[in-house]
């Protein structure tokens, strides 16, 4: 029995290391995935917009062509132009003058330059400058000169430090998962996302497993008295496995992010995918850190007693459960060991952060997804769409098989001590 149950044994903590180093890998990857493709250096950033458009106005001046028809027309509106501001010229040069340099400008430009000479070719000018606006090397100028106000926004942003150190940081992920753009790295990301939850998921119901078969042991051997301290102890083992993966796996994952973001400009369709919002992704542990690292006085006192209460007397517990059988008499019969291995149930929150989890799952997703849901607009020239990611993880799952395991040699320990309990 001893030896199927180490068996059993190593191969839960084998599952359980696995599935904690998955756990980790997960979270590592989605907050570099968020952080890629964060809203504040997509959706809301100069560059991005000064990119898409760029390829747009390129490709609009580019495929720019006038018809005769066209031309005709624009000839007409550039020689009205042209002629308004030779009448213009005129009248400023018939304005009395004052000066005698601003008289003798006057006198020359009346005697040597023949205004109805120059009407007389405004018809030639308006030719020659439509025909300057159809030349391909025009056109790249004009384009430059439509962008010239985004590239000076975009180079602005480019010097702000904040966008240095995200580029920098960018540069590091790239260099990491060996890639060179977003596309590449999003395509490589979600990939190995999809397998290794698909991997977490059957580590988890791997420890499940050998939990459903130390219990079936408890069943087959409910009458084998002389075992029941040996099969206690190795139980106490599988749950110590279970609560320390339960308290390090993640837990909880927030993710809101809009999914598609599609408009068109210029009769061409600018998209945005998959800008984060929001990602958050914590186990039990990371709360604690995270709450006792405030500087406000509540939220440590909050890290604290859930440190005690969800963490330390589960282990006071499951230790006082064993001393309780191995110890004789003597420390079988301690007040405080008695204490923790009966009566310390009553004060343990683990099973109250279970039900806290699960509550504040489900109002964050409620939350978020009536928020996120206002977000969607969807008509000719506007479309975005989001999705809500938020969900419990494995380590979840893992707790809570240990709060039931918990209960249920809590009650076989009831039953086969030979001490006094009260």
């Amino acid at each position: 029995m001893i030896l199927a149950l180490a068996v059993l044994l190593v191969a839960e903590g084998f599952f359980g290391f696995r599935l904690h180093e998955l756990s980790k890998k997960q979270e590592q990857i989605k907050h570099d995935y968020s952080r890629v493709n964060n809203i504040t250096y997509g959706l809301f950033s100069v560059q991005q917009w000064k990119d898409k458009v760029a390829d747009i106005v390129h490709h609009q001046v580019s495929s720019l062509k006038i018809t005769s028809k066209q031309k005709k027309i624009l000839q007409g509106e550039v020689e009205q132009v042209l002629l308004a501001l030779i009448d213009k010229a005129e009248a400023l040069v018939n304005k009395p003058k004052k000066t005698i340099s601003g008289k003798i400008q006057k006198f020359a430009i009346k005697n040597f330059v023949n205004s109805d000479s120059i009407r007389a070719q405004v018809p030639a000018f308006a030719r020659k400058i439509i025909a300057e606006i159809d030349n391909p090397k025009n056109k790249k100028q004009l384009g430059r000169m439509a962008l010239g106000e985004f590239n000076e926004i975009a180079r602005e942003e480019s010097q702000d430090t904040a966008f240095v150190a995200n580029n920098a940081i960018l540069k590091k992920i790239y260099h990491q998962y060996n890639v060179s753009s977003n596309q590449q790295l999003n395509q490589k990301l979600i990939s190995t996302l999809s397998s290794i939850r698909q991997q977490t998921y059957y580590y988890c119901f791997g420890m499940l497993s050998c939990v459903i078969v130390v219990l079936a042991f408890w069943w087959f051997l409910r009458k084998r008295r002389d075992l029941h301290t040996t099969l206690f102890i190795m139980s106490l083992l599988f749950a110590f496995i279970l609560l320390a993966v339960g308290l390090t796996a993640s837990m909880i994952e927030v993710d809101a992010r809009i999914r598609s973001l599609d408009f068109v400009l210029l009769g061409e369709h600018v998209v945005f995918s998959d800008q984060v919002l929001f990602f958050q992704s914590k186990s039990i542990l990371d709360v604690v850190r995270v709450l006792i690292s405030q500087s406000a006085i509540d939220s440590v006192l909050v890290g604290v007693l859930i440190l005690a209460f969800s963490i330390l007397f589960p282990v006071v517990k499951l230790t006082s459960t064993g001393v309780h059988l191995l110890g004789g008499k003597r420390w079988a019969e301690n007040g405080i060991i008695r204490y923790f291995a009966f009566q310390s149930g009553k004060w343990s929150m683990a099973d109250v952060i279970v039900i806290a989890i699960l509550m504040a799952y489900i109002g964050l997703n409620g939350l978020l997804e009536n928020q996120l849901r206002a977000l969607n607009i969807n008509n000719d020239s506007l479309t975005i769409l989001t999705t809500n990611n938020t969900a419990l993880q494995p380590g979840y799952i893992i707790f809570i098989c240990f709060v039931l395991y918990g209960l249920i040699l809590s009650t076989i320990l009831k039953s086969i001590t030979p001490h006094d309990v009260h």
